[in-house]
């Protein structure tokens, strides 16, 4: 990554140290000292987020989770590790670092290409006539953080009839969660102990972008084209093998073991809660400078190419690991395009494919899998041998007729 002119822009000259890369960034604030900070008087109503740079220590949940902001096509994150460890923490601190995104003015989530798509009845009525009055359905808006409730309903996620909207017009489908959560992202803390039919339904939403609800006669389609974050505690219950799966990256995040990580973690934490204002202040000119350099990093991205020299000895590495599903290339490759592109280049390189492997390719072996695939064994011997003689006996047979008959 190139190094930045901090001499050009008000935030950022007051950050002593010239950054060269988003990830010398991370390392750099993480050892960042803190002055003593008076208590601010009054209560404080609205939402301040602690800093993520402000985070000591958890390397690679921090890498993991500004890696899944860069490359949606990572396929998610989940973090996995006891309470207390900053996991939930450090999801709502992303916010301060996305960019602005279009989004809908209307309630049902109208947007322009719905009727590029579908047809001015893609739409509901107000938004058709704003359209052809050329009145724009959008406006600029900060990426929100939607968390998914463990109390909640199928119909609270995908959605159900919008009882109010049919009183007065057309019955339609109200908008659920996942299509709040488009162009935001969707946060499941505990997402373990979430039953089996919303989980499902988050994931084929999450994968296909887009997600058709049916009742009755009523079919709506919406958008979900979201970053998929999950947590979980294992001590609290396992997820499911086909759930795994399909979280691109898994970060196995456990408490500080340095004494004095531990110390600076809790006075960080002490001076949020005496003076939030001031504790983040201390921080903004590095944040401005990592959500700079994560919007230049979204834009380059789709030209990062991974050459053939690069691309097949990783292809190697996972087949002698025994994967099976190919979602671990997809992770593994579309993670270290991500990493080379928060590093200022077009091309992955080995080192891009050494620093993120470990979260793109833990917790993929089936041991069952293994175990059943072996114990196959005997039967598809057996069906290679019979295989092996099947026709020729009656081949033979055909033969010697023939050669009698010459005879």
């Amino acid at each position: 990554m190139t190094e930045p002119d901090l001499t050009q822009q008000e935030p950022k000259e007051r950050m002593a140290h010239p950054i060269r890369s988003l990830r010398e960034l991370v390392d750099f604030v993480a050892g960042k000292s803190l002055p003593p900070l008076t208590p601010e008087e009054g209560r404080i109503t609205e939402v301040l987020p602690f800093p993520y740079l402000a985070i000591v220590g958890q390397h690679e949940m921090k890498l993991a989770l500004l890696l899944g902001l860069i490359n949606p096509n990572i396929g998610g994150i989940l973090l996995i590790g006891p309470r207390g460890t900053a996991k939930t923490t450090a999801v709502r601190s992303l916010l301060d670092l996305l960019p602005q995104v279009d989004r809908s003015t209307c309630p049902y989530g109208c947007l322009p290409e719905d009727i590029e798509t579908g047809g001015i009845d893609a739409v509901c009525p107000d938004c058709a006539k704003k359209y052809g009055e050329g009145q724009p359905l959008t406006s600029p808006d900060k990426v929100r953080l939607i968390e998914l409730p463990l109390n909640a309903r199928i119909d609270d996620v995908v959605g159900g009839i919008d009882e109010r909207a049919a009183v007065h017009e057309r019955m339609r489908v109200r908008r659920g969660i996942l299509a709040q959560a488009d162009r935001n992202l969707l946060y499941i803390d505990e997402i373990n102990l979430l039953g089996d039919d919303i989980i499902d339904s988050i994931l084929d939403a999450s994968a296909q972008g887009s997600y058709t609800v049916r009742r009755g006669p009523i079919v709506a389609t919406y958008r979900s084209r979201f970053v998929l974050i999950g947590s979980m505690n294992p001590e609290e219950g396992r997820l499911r093998p086909q759930i795994l799966d399909r979280f691109g990256l898994r970060v196995l995040v456990r408490g500080l073991e340095d004494a004095s990580e531990r110390l600076e973690a809790y006075r960080r934490v002490q001076s949020y809660l005496a003076n939030p204002r001031q504790m983040i202040g201390q921080f903004s000119a590095e944040m401005e400078v990592a959500a700079s350099e994560i919007i230049s990093a979204r834009e380059r991205v789709n030209k990062v190419d991974i050459p053939d020299k690069v691309a097949n000895p990783a292809i190697k590495l996972v087949q002698r690991m025994g994967i099976d599903s190919l979602r671990a290339e997809i992770t593994w490759f579309e993670s270290a395009r991500a990493y080379a592109a928060a590093d200022g280049r077009d091309e992955v390189i080995m080192d891009d494919l050494k620093a993120v492997a470990p979260m793109a390719l833990r917790l993929r072996r089936s041991q069952f899998m293994n175990e059943y695939f072996k114990g196959q064994l005997g039967e598809e011997k057996e069906l290679t041998l019979l295989l092996g003689g099947f026709g020729k006996n009656s081949a033979s047979k055909k033969r010697a007729k023939q050669t009698s008959k010459k005879k």
